[in-house]
């Protein structure tokens, strides 16, 4: 098998309960190419990892279609075409069986490939042609890129049996709803016919027609059976099927023992019949998982948020005139006109125009973001001011939401290893039903019972034990978690990263581009025989000549003080060591000692002050005016915004923030003072950056290393938990765990604070989904009959539905998780030198 494997997020629709994602997992890992499966319930989608070698999209659709659930492709906002569709049904149309494949929107959104490679002229041509589905795919009858849609099956018009192909969580919500409606109502009227009503209500009305009272409730079970219930049925043939147990397989199990058993009694001239039981069974296990799924729809609002920020419309300049036309049109080099207010359709570089953009629902950056010809702009942002021109350079799938969208699809669907226990013990848990409820039946009959009460006592130990609670415990938890850090900019890659995090109890933190901007900034000037205005407008002046980064600082800082602009001329720069102009006949010099000495100043008035500026880790600029010491520049990196904070809210948690980093010992403990770091590991080379954390981690810490540059690669991968800032290189990010997409420091302190939120969640989820079902096992079995504590198949089913909402439930409350705030006040602190300086460079100062 290649090892270069690929990993797509795949729809699957109609996966209603928490323990059938076993069908498509089990379905779909034996199947020749495919590495792995993991499929979540509450987002209808699947993370499946494949051998493209081996298999290809257009077989992974087809196979879910074939365990019986619907395939929308991969999961990308609905408006947005997907880059690799005409490619995808180009394989599928060659490949056998391909017809099954390709359902109606089941080739709406494939892989990811790079738009680039595509000819613009095809990809126009390959557009929707006509409305969506709930799914995203083209409705029944159009065509799509081309290829005409193939005809609904009667499995579709049905719904696989469950009448959720295709359908919205939204939609298979109301669908429920109906289901549990029509049970709710004929079984009211088959309790007035039973036993029940006859001897409990006082009811006498006599069935109509003349008919005995089982043959009219047999008559009023059909729709109930056959529509309310024919999910269960459908569920468990496909769970068996595909050689797997779960929730369908128990309650088809429940529903149809009590309710055969009641046929076969009336068809042989009548008897003692359950199918009020039967009925209400069927409407407590739809209402509960009514409400069960109304809680899990919300633990994927964010995701769905995500995916609702693309713009469906966008306008294209063409031979200069603008043209409104769906955004999945757009091709890369199209050119885009973004008017104030709008959003940026896609991704894309600005070719004209000033503007600021909000990207906060893209980055969680609060700020808008000045942007004019050349800024990269990112699709789903807001133009607030200033009309823009922008050429479009990646659609799709390839935009930065897209990926962003990926991203977090991914790490919800990903397992934790909790949850990988869980779902093994649900399997078992299914079989120990099975066995139990047959073992109890044949427990009672040997005591005496009735065959009527032992199938009860049976009936109520296959509905109690399902573990549907246990299939959702971690699956909505990682939902809301991963959720809740995206509103935030905050990325986990995996369920993993989120379970690690709980765990952290050392923080290291590079310097450079993480605690600091990687900028440099002016923290100190003093003049000596000048006034400072002037002085200020003559250092300017000569650093306006040059190109050097200090320079650019230094003339950025006059600037703000309100120097005088004023030009300089014969400017002459001397590598190494400064630069020097005459400025309205003054000759002003700006450079190290050594530019000093060359031109025979005198610096004993201001060596003082440079020695105590460079001895904390500052550059030291000198400035001399017609051959007089007239002044010491200190520059140094600015500090991020919330760099303090973040450390104060890790202190907070308890855990020790160390900084790593190349610089020399004494700039780093200025920092580590200023900051409050705990512990500084100085004058690191890149290379031995990982050797340091392995260390830690050796001294039995939990370590999380927080880095940008590709020299912190190494190291991201060793810690136990990789957090990447945002604005870091490929490298960095990719080697991560978590990816901090507003670079903010104080995003770790969030993303640890989430992790651990949400774990604690599924510790509790998982608690009560195992303890309920130790509890209520032997409660349903009648081991405790003697003393009157006996459950009823009914209120098994409703306790077992409860059980489940309650663990959505409490996930929900994750939402309510107190995260660390950004400082009301904020300013830039210069606190260190903008590079990592060795001591002979801080000598030479500029």
């Amino acid at each position: 098998m290649s090892t270069d494997n690929r990993t797509v997020v795949l729809e699957v629709s109609g996966v209603q309960w928490a323990s059938s994602k076993a069908v498509v997992e089990a379905t779909l890992r034996r199947q020749p190419g495919v590495v792995s499966v993991e499929a979540n319930p509450v987002a209808q989608t699947a993370n499946v990892t494949y051998d493209p070698e081996t298999t290809s999209q257009a077989h992974l659709r087809r196979w879910i279609l074939e365990c019986g659930y619907h395939c929308a492709g991969q999961s990308v906002p609905q408006h947005i075409c997907d880059p690799a569709l005409d490619r995808a049904l180009k394989s599928a149309a060659t490949e056998p069986g391909a017809d099954a494949a390709a359902t109606p929107g089941s080739a709406a959104r494939p892989t990811n490939v790079d738009h680039a490679h595509m000819d613009p002229k095809a990809h126009a041509a390959m557009q929707h042609s006509g409305p969506m589905t709930a799914a995203g795919g083209p409705a029944t009858g159009d065509s799509h890129a081309g290829h005409p849609a193939p005809s609904r099956t009667s499995q579709d018009v049905m719904g696989h049996g469950g009448g959720h192909a295709g359908m919205s969580m939204a939609s298979m919500i109301r669908d429920m709803r109906n289901r549990f409606l029509v049970a709710s109502i004929l079984s009211a009227a088959i309790i007035l016919w039973s036993p029940i009503g006859r001897q409990v209500f006082g009811f006498t009305v006599p069935a109509p027609f003349g008919l005995r009272d089982d043959v009219f409730s047999l008559i009023l079970s059909l729709p109930v059976i056959f529509y309310s219930a024919w999910i269960f049925f459908d569920g468990a043939f496909r769970a068996l099927r595909a050689r797997t147990l779960d929730m369908m397989v128990l309650v088809a199990v429940g529903v149809g023992a009590g309710w055969i058993y009641s046929l076969a009694v009336t068809l042989t001239g009548g008897g003692e019949v359950f199918y009020e039981a039967a009925t209400v069974l069927t409407s407590f296990v739809l209402l509960g998982h009514w409400v069960e799924m109304r809680a899990r729809g919300g633990a994927n609002d964010a995701i769905r948020t995500l995916l609702e920020l693309a713009p469906a419309r966008a306008i294209v300049l063409r031979d200069g005139e603008p043209v409104e036309v769906p955004t999945a049109e757009v091709v890369p080099g199209d050119l885009l006109l973004v008017r104030p207010g709008a959003k940026i359709p896609t991704d894309g570089t600005v070719e004209e125009g000033d503007s600021d953009v909000d990207e906060s629902m893209v980055t969680g950056e609060s700020l808008p973001v000045a942007k004019s010809t050349g800024s990269a702009v990112i699709g789903a942002t807001v133009n607030t001011t200033g009309t823009l021109r922008v050429r479009a350079t990646k659609v799709g799938a390839d935009t930065a939401l897209a990926q962003i969208v990926a991203l977090v699809q991914e790490a919800q669907n990903s397992k934790a290893p909790g949850q990988r226990l869980a779902d093994r013990a649900a399997f078992w848990l299914v079989l120990v039903a099975l066995i139990g409820g047959s073992l109890t039946f044949a427990a009672w009959l040997l005591l005496g019972a009735t065959p009527q009460a032992a199938l009860l006592f049976a009936i109520t130990v296959v509905v109690i034990t399902c573990p549907d609670a246990l299939g959702l415990a971690t699956p909505t938890a990682i939902m809301v978690g991963t959720g809740l850090g995206a509103k935030r900019g905050v990325l986990f890659k995996n369920a993993a990263a989120l379970e690690s995090a709980a765990h952290i109890d050392t923080v290291v933190m590079d310097k450079t581009g993480t605690l600091t901007k990687g900028e440099p900034e002016v923290t100190d000037f003093i003049e000596v025989g000048i006034p400072r205005q002037e002085l200020l407008a003559l250092v300017a002046a000569v650093e306006r000549e040059s190109e050097h980064p200090l320079a650019a600082a230094v003339v950025t800082y006059a600037e703000a003080q309100g120097a005088e602009k004023i030009a300089a001329t014969e400017f002459r720069n001397v590598p190494g060591h400064g630069a020097g102009a005459t400025v309205r006949g003054r000759r002003v010099l700006v450079g190290n000692r050594k530019l000093m000495a060359a031109e025979s100043v005198d610096i004993s008035a201001i060596a003082d002050q440079r020695e105590k500026l460079a001895s904390t880790g500052r550059t030291a600029v000198l400035v001399a005016v017609d051959g007089k010491a007239a002044g010491v520049i200190a520059l140094a990196d600015a500090a991020r915004d919330t760099a303090q904070a973040a450390i104060t809210a890790l202190h907070g948690a308890g855990i020790e923030v160390a900084m790593l980093t190349g610089d020399n010992e004494a700039t780093a403990q200025r920092i580590a003072t200023m900051l409050g770091i705990d512990t500084v590991i100085a004058e690191v080379l890149p290379q031995d950056k990982s050797a340091k954390v392995a260390e830690l981690q050796a001294a039995g810490k939990k370590v999380a290393m927080v880095g940008d540059g590709v020299n912190d690669a190494p190291a991201l991968a060793q810690a136990d938990l990789g957090i990447a800032i945002g604005a870091g290189t490929d490298v960095a990010i990719e080697t991560a765990d978590v990816v901090l997409m507003r670079s903010d420091p104080l995003d770790v302190a969030i993303a640890l604070r989430i992790g651990k939120g949400t774990v604690r969640k599924m510790r509790q989820n998982l608690g009560w989904a195992i303890g309920y079902n130790a509890i209520a096992l032997p409660i349903a079995a009648g081991v405790f009959a003697g003393v009157g504590l006996m459950l009823s198949p009914e209120i098994a089913a409703i306790s077992m539905s409860g059980s489940s909402a309650i663990v959505a439930i409490n996930a929900l409350l994750l939402r309510r998780l107190r995260l660390p705030a950004q400082p009301k006040q904020s300013a830039s602190h210069p606190v260190d030198t903008p590079r990592e300086p060795t001591a002979a460079e801080v000598e030479q100062g500029i």
